[in-house]
């Protein structure tokens, strides 16, 4: 018996011998970052408006922390791609990721392996979008109540394309379209860029997406109906909010960056100062303005607070709708 106490003794002491060398060393570890490149994974298509604007912020990033950050794109699954990412990737700050609405949207929507808020760690806040609702530059909708009235006198012919099933604009609409009794066919795009040429040469009579149609709308391809947001936008002033023609519907997908679960306190501190300072830069809020878009930082706290609001919001969301599927 003593001496099976006297191995129990050695072996907890060697225990906490090892944690505390190990401390330490992921300690120091800490201090070193980054000592390679980062991989920044962004949920989108390349060349569309998030990642025009997030290699950017790359870019600024990597000045600040001495290293590249090198964007990479998983686009598809309505920017939920970048979960499973994560979830495989080492919690040491190498491997990070933009997080969209989609995500928080998802796991009440179908059964999914990950959970937004259990498979992540916060770093920052940045930024939200401007959706808004687009229709080709002649088309002869020139109201949100005209599509409305088109789809009514056209039941399930009108085609409404979004930037994938389950997104802020796709859920949207089906909220507004379900409120009427209205059917419409669904074209989902991966990406803004593919989906706004497909709306502007008529292929599609709608379009729903983020502020990837500036270009387009400023240029008359695309006339925008109605935007999203809490109030008119500066960019567009003449078009009006669902909010204020009485919808009751504000969204603006707010996105930050986070990294896998786990992650030291360290890392995440250097990775959040390197970034905070990359966004305030003003070529990065230059890019912003350009699809419309405003800072909107918190710091990893309170955005880590954000995405549990925001995850039990969107259950309330898909039930309210009946669009749960028992995942």
């Amino acid at each position: 018996m003593a001496l099976m106490n006297r191995r129990h003794a050695l072996g907890t002491l060697a225990a906490g011998v090892c944690g505390a060398l190990a401390a330490p060393v992921m300690a120091q570890a800490a201090e070193r970052f980054p000592a390679r490149p980062i991989t920044l994974w962004v949920p989108w298509p390349a060349g569309g408006a998030t990642d025009v604007t997030m290699r950017l912020l790359a870019e600024l990033a990597g000045r600040q922390l001495g290293q590249r950050v090198i964007v990479d794109n998983r686009a598809g699954a309505g920017g939920t791609l970048v979960m499973p990412i994560l979830q495989q990737a080492a919690p040491d700050g190498y491997t990070i990721a933009q997080l969209p609405q989609p995500v928080l949207r998802a796991p009440h929507l179908q059964k999914v392996l990950w959970d937004p808020i259990r498979d992540t760690t916060p770093i920052l806040q940045i930024s939200g979008v401007t959706f808004g609702v687009v229709v080709p530059g002649g088309s002869a909708l020139k109201s949100l109540d005209d599509v409305f009235a088109w789809a009514k006198a056209h039941p399930g012919e009108l085609t409404v394309s979004t930037n994938g099933v389950g997104t802020t604009p796709h859920v949207v609409f089906d909220e507004l379209c379900a409120k009427r009794g209205l059917s419409y066919v669904h074209v989902p795009y991966k990406g803004t860029s593919e989906q706004m040429l497909a709306v502007s040469s008529g292929q599609v009579m709608v379009g729903i997406n983020s502020n990837g149609f500036a270009p387009f709308v400023d240029s008359g391809r695309l006339r925008l109906l109605v935007t999203f947001g809490e109030q008119r936008t500066k960019r567009w002033p003449a078009v009006p909010t669902l909010k204020e023609l009485g919808h009751g519907i504000v969204a603006t997908s707010p996105y930050g960056l986070v990294g896998p679960r786990g992650m030291p306190a360290g890392v995440v501190a250097v990775l959040h100062e390197a970034f905070k300072v990359a966004m305030n830069d003003p070529a990065h809020v230059a890019e912003l303005a350009k699809y419309d878009q405003e800072l909107a930082y918190l710091d990893a706290e309170d955005y880590g607070r954000s995405l549990k609001e925001g995850f039990a919001g969107e259950k309330r969301v898909v039930e309210r709708m009946g669009l749960n599927k028992g995942g």
